[in-house]
């Protein structure tokens, strides 16, 4: 290559490499607000990290509702959609800190009058024809990087760091969606399997009710008994059928809500499910330390990123106070005969420089900082925030895991007391000792705590889920970052 190549490129790579001053303020973690441990109790050896939601859920037909809904789910698909912009959003800001060369090819032939050039009859000398115009042709090749800007004061890096932040916040916030989408379809079928649960007791309670309004019925025909335990016998039928009604409504519309989940029906027979009393159910996991949050909460690590947007953006902002400096250059060939284009004689080659000074533009540029700055705090004030509301949920859920355990305890005496209790008022009743109100109240206590129980243990199950993905929840689908760019936690 020839020596002009040499210097026109190698001031190029010169210059880029000259971009070293960074303006942004230097990156310090919020502090945290929370307490440095959890009340607890112990409970399982592993985080819920390490645990996929496979292997935590241990109902198949959950697993398989959670398959479908991370393939299938709309929203989801707008979570990861979201994520190619960003990535395209960042590729275009790395792009612009590196030249840009472009290659052109043309050719020209040109008829020029010689009136219009001010020669009238004055070429030629004796009595040959004289030429009316003059005719050219110019060939050229060649490569130009236009306008590249050295970035000495780190604008562009500033800019493509903040890109490649937000990136990463998207990729994080899709996981957060991505947990929040397993916990729905978690809830939901608990709910729907609950509500299964719940009207198959009130079923059956159904036609017992059923059986003692026949009874009563007969008795009251047979002067046994008074009409007013015939209605009091109807009294605890319609009850039951209140709640039956009642219970199949809501358990219908979840599973509504779990087919928009899931994207759809699932295609296929379904494995069976697990019983809400299983002790399967779930993995057991541990809490761990409130500061492991901020390593495995996917939306404190979005926030974070955000954070450092917004702190490279205050580098951009300041590097807008000093000047402009952008390099042109190109390289190529031009020539009359395109068969001598290439040759050393034909080269051409030119490179310039622009500087570009602000002076004075009514305080946009301090306005910017001022904005950018304020936004960072912004920014903090909601890191500290989703810290904040984090260390809460896991607080909440460990709560609850110890006393719905307690509640369910007592909740199932409470049963076996009530039925006792059941018991004993039907056979008084029956050997004349109380009225048929006693009877009625016993059975309709009974009936209550028995849906109760169940409900409880729905509300244990979904507690459990709450800690997990509290806790950040382990998915075995994670979405890649491009080449160069890690995806982990900040650091």
């Amino acid at each position: 290559m020839h020596k002009p190549h040499l210097r026109m490129f190698a001031m190029l790579a010169t210059a880029g490499s000259l971009a070293s001053c960074n303006f942004a303020p230097e990156y310090r973690q919020p502090p945290s607000t929370v307490s440095q441990n959890f009340v607890q109790r112990p409970e399982g050896q592993r985080l819920a990290t390490e645990i996929g939601w496979r292997e935590f859920f241990g109902d198949p037909r959950l697993q398989a509702h959670i398959a479908a809904a991370l393939a299938n789910n709309r929203d989801l698909a707008q979570s990861v959609a979201r994520i190619e912009q960003a990535r395209a959003r960042y590729r275009i800001t790395e792009a612009d800190r590196l030249p840009q060369l472009n290659g052109s090819a043309g050719g020209t032939r040109t008829r020029n009058p010689l009136n219009s050039l001010g020669f009238g009859d004055s070429l030629g000398g004796g009595g040959g024809e004289q030429p009316s115009a003059i005719e050219f042709t110019q060939y050229n090749v060649g490569v130009a990087v236009s306008s590249f800007e050295i970035d000495f004061w780190g604008r562009l890096r500033n800019l493509s760091d903040a890109a490649r932040a937000r990136f990463l916040a998207t990729v994080e916030a899709e996981r957060t969606f991505r947990l929040s989408l397993v916990s729905q379809v978690a809830a939901t079928y608990i709910a729907i399997r609950s509500g299964e649960e719940r009207i198959a007791l009130a079923a059956q309670t159904l036609e017992a009710r059923r059986e003692g309004l026949r009874i009563a019925t007969r008795r009251a025909d047979a002067g046994v008994t008074s009409n007013v335990d015939l209605d009091q016998a109807a009294l605890l039928l319609t009850q039951a059928e209140t709640e039956i009604a009642e219970l199949r409504r809501t358990t219908d519309q979840s599973r509504n809500l779990l087919a928009v989940l899931t994207g759809g029906p699932i295609a296929g027979d379904l494995p069976a499910g697990r019983p809400l009393a299983d002790a399967g159910q779930f993995a057991a996991i541990d809490a761990g330390l409130p500061s492991q949050l901020l390593a495995n909460r996917p939306d404190i690590i979005a926030a974070e990123y955000q954070l450092r947007a917004a702190n490279a953006d205050i580098g951009a902002a300041r590097a807008a106070f000093f000047p402009n400096i952008s390099l042109t250059g190109s390289l190529g060939f031009a020539s009359p005969v395109l068969g001598n284009l290439v040759q050393g004689d034909s080269q051409s080659w030119s490179f310039g420089g622009a500087l570009n000074l602000p002076i004075f533009d009514w305080g946009r540029r301090e306005a910017q900082v001022q904005v950018s700055r304020a936004v960072a705090d912004e920014l903090t004030a909601a890191y500290q925030r989703t810290v904040q509301e984090a260390f809460r949920e896991v607080s909440d859920a460990l709560v609850g895991r110890q006393r719905y355990a307690e509640q369910l305890a007592a909740q199932e005496r409470a049963v076996a007391a009530q039925a006792r209790l059941a018991r004993t008022a039907r056979l008084r009743y029956d050997n004349g000792i109380s009225i048929y109100l006693e009877v009625l109240d016993a059975e309709r206590s009974l009936f209550a705590a028995r849906q109760q129980l169940l409900a409880l243990r729905a509300a244990q199950l979904q507690n459990a889920v709450s800690l997990y993905v509290a806790l950040g929840g382990g998915l075995q689908e994670r979405v890649t970052a491009p080449p160069g760019v890690a995806a982990s936690t900040p650091q």
